[in-house]
């Protein structure tokens, strides 16, 4: 005879059952949003357009839309003959307070602010330049820029002395 109900396998298995009921009504949210819909199903799946990608060690990154710099305004401030430093002031201080070095890009102009960035075209050879302006002058009537030895070569206006040239104002 058997006194008591079975109480002992029904307990454990029911708890479980009812464990497992409560873990399932628990995730059923997070499962449902997880889950396909058939139109996601149905649709055709196409690969992305694959971004410009620039090597970075072993990883590559996609390069943000707009990665170049946009170029810097340039304003024709004129024309007008341009000549270059002699030697004997390599090394003297110019006007903005540096040593005036011939191998440099550099220039003098009576008006422009010191650090200013000049381009210096030669038309007549179509060679041209970028100066920064360090110094003042010229003082010679008629010249509007006096660049260095450097520059000079560049333009090729060193056999002649001087140049009519065109200069532009580079604004950052």
């Amino acid at each position: 005879m058997q006194t008591g109900t079975r109480t002992s396998g029904t307990t454990s298995r029911g708890g479980l059952t009812l464990a497992v009921s409560a873990l399932l009504i628990a995730i059923a949210p997070f499962a449902a949003s997880m889950a396909a819909t058939p139109a996601d199903i149905a649709q055709p799946v196409e690969p992305a357009a694959a971004p410009e990608m620039m090597p970075l060690g072993d990883a590559s990154l996609p390069l943000p839309a707009e990665a170049e710099p946009a170029p810097p305004a340039v304003t024709s401030i004129g024309s007008g003959s341009a000549s270059y430093y002699a030697s004997k002031f390599h090394g003297r201080r110019t006007a903005s307070g540096e040593a005036f070095d011939n191998g440099a890009m550099t220039a003098a102009h009576r008006t422009l602010p010191f650090g200013s960035l000049v381009r210096v075209t030669n038309p007549a050879s179509g060679k041209s330049v970028t100066v920064r302006i360090n110094d003042r002058g010229p003082f010679s009537r008629g010249r509007v820029i006096d660049v260095s030895r450097a520059a000079a070569e560049e333009l090729g206006l060193v056999s002649r002395g001087h140049a009519t040239v065109e200069l532009a104002l580079i604004e950052d």
